[in-house]
């Protein structure tokens, strides 16, 4: 693809995202209808997707974000859920879907229509989690969800190779299907277990910031390209890297924090913008491709597979819900209750995204000689899948979680925890701070160990100023105003800098240097204030 399609891909996808913050429909849905239309206008270039790219250059990075965000600790209490739904639904999804299509559409062999099943039986939760964090869905849900679409990638790009290679004739049996599977969850952790660990000590001693963001943009491709080498999953390499890295965070150096989040920020961005909207620009494509198949054949075996996608969906995850309940007395005392709300909303958070079409799209033409059997039709009906799950489901779903009147979740209660465990760090820095200065090695004139002090009164008040009432004048709290009031303090210390710079009585190096100075105090005082609302 030339340079100014993509260039325009992005920018478009950008503009429509940033004006989506302004409307109730989430961004992805904007973006998949701002596809379609696009895709018949005149003059918009042919934006085939291609899977060669989409799979190893595009879902790398997007999981291991997904992942740096993600809860190891929260993952580990919810593995049974999750586990539940990234694996077995997945199976049992691909056979179940597989079957019905077979049952469906004439002429479609049962070995095409499963490898239809593994193709559609992933859901992109990346519309999903972003629902539920909108909506504050408690965070059990929000973390099965997640969790969910950062392994069921992996479960169903096997099954789908499992499945071509019984349709190509390739002769996979049982025992060949269970060797695959094993060789690419148990081969994708081991990758991923190998790298984590020299990659953070690589992340911990490196102070070069090119270097360092470098680095950070490698990782996963480097841990999916040296899965998918040895025939493992690239999905699980990526996601077990990113997951230790998250929780071992904290041990990085702070800049090399700061500088990741911004440019992984940037990077997801740019990514999930583009690929919804190039989810709908497929349209065209796919409908030329129907060949034998008439429209309205084509539009009746697509609104009979969505339905079975959706049906099979509720058929797995209620069972998944209650029969481990009422088999094991260890699962009811270990997990919370759950009414039957929470099941229905993430029976219907089953909404398919692009990794479904890309796998659709690495169907071989031809076979042995002859053509794969229905392949045109199969990438039909993978994309009025994912189209039809994004838009019914997608734009329901923010509805149907205010109809069922799902607790949300308390954020009074999570301010009170935060300003909590404020307090405890506070009382020990405070320690540490009194020993250090005993030292006469660390003498300091008084107004500077004031200074450090009063940053440490500050911090554990900040978080305590957010439970208090907002002021009856301005209908700020305390904790908005000091942010308001550091900003516009810092504005006249760098307009007086950019004067000085301009006056030619500092150059400017010395004025990026006081400058950045400038950015981090500011970034600290919103730091120090800001809430995850």
């Amino acid at each position: 693809m030339e340079a100014t399609p993509l260039v325009a891909l992005i920018a478009v996808s950008a503009v429509i995202a940033g004006a989506a913050r302004r409307t109730p429909v989430p961004a992805p849905l904007l973006l998949v209808a701002a596809g379609l239309a696009a895709s018949y206008l005149p003059g918009v270039p042919d934006y085939t997707l291609d899977p060669h790219i989409v799979l190893p250059l595009v879902l790398p990075p997007l999981l291991h974000t997904a992942a740096l965000d993600s809860s190891y600790l929260d993952l580990r209490a919810h593995l049974r859920p999750v586990a539940l739904l990234s694996v077995g639904y997945v199976l049992f999804a691909t056979v179940a879907v597989g079957w019905l299509a077979h049952l469906l559409v004439p002429d479609l062999p049962l070995t095409a229509a499963l490898v239809l099943g593994a193709v559609i039986a992933p859901p992109d939760a990346v519309a999903a989690t972003a629902i539920a964090r909108r909506l504050r869905l408690p965070g059990r849900i929000t973390t099965i969800l997640q969790g969910e679409s950062l392994v069921n990638d992996a479960t169903a790009i096997t099954a789908y190779k499992v499945a071509l290679a019984a349709a190509v004739g390739a002769g996979v049996g049982w025992a060949g299907g269970i060797g695959q599977f094993a060789l690419a969850a148990v081969g994708g952790v081991g990758v991923g277990l190998v790298l984590m660990v020299p990659i953070h000590w690589l992340r911990r001693r490196l102070r070069e910031p090119l270097l360092l963001n470098t680095l950070s943009l490698l990782i996963p491709f480097v841990a999916y390209a040296l899965a998918e080498r040895v025939h493992a999953s690239g999905v699980l390499a990526v996601v077990v890297v990113a997951l230790y890295l998250g929780h071992r965070s904290w041990q990085v150096d702070f800049a090399t924090r700061l500088q990741e989040a911004a440019v992984w920020k940037m990077v997801a961005f740019i990514l999930e913008t583009s690929v919804f909207a190039l989810i709908g620009l497929q349209l065209p494509y796919v409908v030329r491709g129907l060949g034998p198949y008439g429209i309205g054949e084509a539009v009746w075996y697509a609104v009979a597979v969505f339905a079975a996608v959706v049906l099979v969906r509720f058929v797995w995850v209620f069972p998944a819900t209650y029969l481990p309940r009422l088999l094991s007395s260890r699962v009811r005392e270990r997990e919370p209750d759950t009414t039957w709300k929470a099941p229905v909303i993430v029976g219907w958070a089953g909404m398919r995204g692009v990794v479904s079409l890309a796998i659709a799209f690495t169907i071989p033409v031809a076979t042995g000689g002859e053509p794969f059997p229905a392949r045109n039709l199969v990438l039909f009906l993978t994309f009025t899948t994912v189209i039809g799950t994004l838009v019914v489901q997608g734009l329901t779903l923010p509805a149907l979680i205010r109809a069922l009147r799902l607790p949300g979740r308390d954020a009074r209660a999570e301010t009170l925890a935060e300003a909590q465990a404020q307090n405890e760090a506070s009382r020990a820095a405070e320690e540490r701070l009194a020993a250090l200065l005993a030292d006469e090695r660390n003498a300091l004139p008084e107004p500077l160990a004031d200074r450090l002090r009063t940053v440490l009164e500050r911090r554990r008040n900040a978080v305590w100023e957010r439970l208090g009432a907002v002021s009856a004048t301005t209908g700020e709290s305390a904790d908005d105003t000091y942010r308001r009031l550091a900003r516009e303090v810092i504005d006249a210390e760098r307009e007086v800098f950019a004067r000085l710079r301009d006056e030619r009585r500092i150059d400017d190096e010395m004025l990026r240097t006081l400058l950045r100075r400038l950015d981090l105090e500011e970034a600290a005082a919103y730091r120090e204030t800001a809430s995850d609302g």
